[in-house]
């Protein structure tokens, strides 16, 4: 055996291969049974030798090759394998423990048991996958800390704007809940008081001015401002319309899966001739891409439309409102108006009626469209109401 001496990373980067068909080991004087591990390619990695528990002879295992883990970080990391060690711990078992304890494992475990009967669950699996997995999916539940919390909201906050930071949170929020109450030691990091809103400001009555309408009908450009405009002509909500792929459009119809949809039925729009007219040309699955991909930024898309259009206050669900007040607007009966928005009509006659009012809707549509097109033009009083059937 080699004598043993602090191992430096000048000295590291200084050693040469082992001979052909051996391996050197170097090792290091300040923590016992750390070492490196030369072969003879060149490969440099960091090795801890000593019994394990349930081993009988010291015998080396990696702690990770030179480069992808620094000097420090392996003398850390063996401290904390020899403290584990002592303890009557291998290393080994408690690392896929904590692997199977990670944020994402525990998340897909609650998917799988309490959230796969929730209507929302497809949403929950987006936002988690898209917002949370990528900086907190493989990290330890337990280890997570309520800074790195914030921090993640934080740049939710930023991107994608406060309601979504929010629903992030409840998300988080349940699934630490979820996991406390099958625990016997977790303890989940939120507290009160990490939201970015308030439920009564949540609470919105929002819609666009005949003017504002006006203003953002006519600065809305490029695929964000056909979705704007489609929204506007279809009540639709907002995932429902960025998420539209060309399948679901057969002639003049659009069939919004039951997967995609709140109520989790099929629901059946026939499109207006405006609406229609508003499709950006075809190009791969997605209807409104953006660079091949769904629209992730609606906030920051949002404000700068906002910002061009002289508007402020709106959201793009107050376009869904507004389009279902200038339903009522045109004439459009209140049962028909919800039916295209994709409510359930509550009571006997939402089990039993399940006439699909087709031509009812169809007619509302191109109401709605007329008069968007009359409120853009200026010339609204011109409208004339859907007359009510006898």
């Amino acid at each position: 055996m080699q004598p043993k001496k602090p191992l430096t990373d000048r000295a590291i980067r200084g050693l040469r291969p082992a001979p052909r068909g051996k391996r050197n080991v170097v090792w290091d004087a300040v923590v016992s049974g750390l070492a490196l591990r030369v072969t003879d390619r060149g490969a440099k990695s960091f090795v801890l030798v000593v019994r394990y528990p349930g081993k009988g002879n010291p015998a080396p295992r990696s702690l990770g090759t030179y480069g992808a883990i620094t000097l420090e970080a392996a003398r850390t990391k063996a401290r904390d394998w020899l403290s584990l060690i002592g303890g009557g711990v291998d290393p080994k078992v408690r690392e896929a423990a904590r692997r199977a304890d990670t944020l994402m494992a525990i998340s897909e475990e609650y998917l799988k048991r309490d959230g796969k009967g929730l209507r929302t669950a497809a949403v929950r699996r987006r936002v988690i996958e898209r917002l949370v997995y990528p900086s907190l999916g493989s990290r330890p539940i337990d280890t997570i800390k309520r800074s790195e919390i914030i921090r993640l909201l934080d740049g939710i906050e930023d991107e994608n704007g406060p309601v979504m930071a929010d629903r992030t949170l409840a998300l988080i929020r349940k699934i630490m809940n979820w996991h406390a109450s099958r625990s016997d030691e977790f303890r989940s990091p939120i507290v009160r008081g990490m939201a970015r809103t308030k439920p009564k400001e949540r609470a919105r009555e929002r819609t666009l001015t005949d003017d504002e309408l006006r203003s953002v009908w006519g600065k809305a450009e490029g695929v964000f401002g056909s979705l704007v405009r489609f929204i506007l002509l279809t009540a639709a909500r907002r995932a429902e319309a960025a998420e539209l792929r060309w399948p679901e459009i057969a002639g003049r119809d659009w069939t919004l899966p039951a997967i995609r949809n709140k109520a989790k039925v099929d629901l059946l729009r026939p499109l207006s001739r405006a609406a229609l007219a508003v499709l950006p040309p075809k190009e791969g699955d997605l209807v409104f891409p953006v660079n091949g991909k769904d629209i992730t930024s609606f906030d920051r898309l949002r404000s700068e439309l906002a910002e061009a259009s002289g508007t402020e206050g709106w959201t793009l669900h107050d376009l869904r409102r507004t389009a279902r007040s200038l339903m009522s607007r045109a004439g459009v009966t209140a049962d028909v108006a919800e039916r295209c928005l994709g409510h359930v009509i509550p009571g006997v006659r939402g089990v039993y009626d399940r006439h699909e009012y087709h031509r009812e809707k169809q007619q509302a549509y191109e109401a709605l469209a007329a008069l968007i097109d009359r409120i853009v033009k200026g010339t609204e009083a011109d409208v004339v109401a859907i007359r009510k059937r006898r």
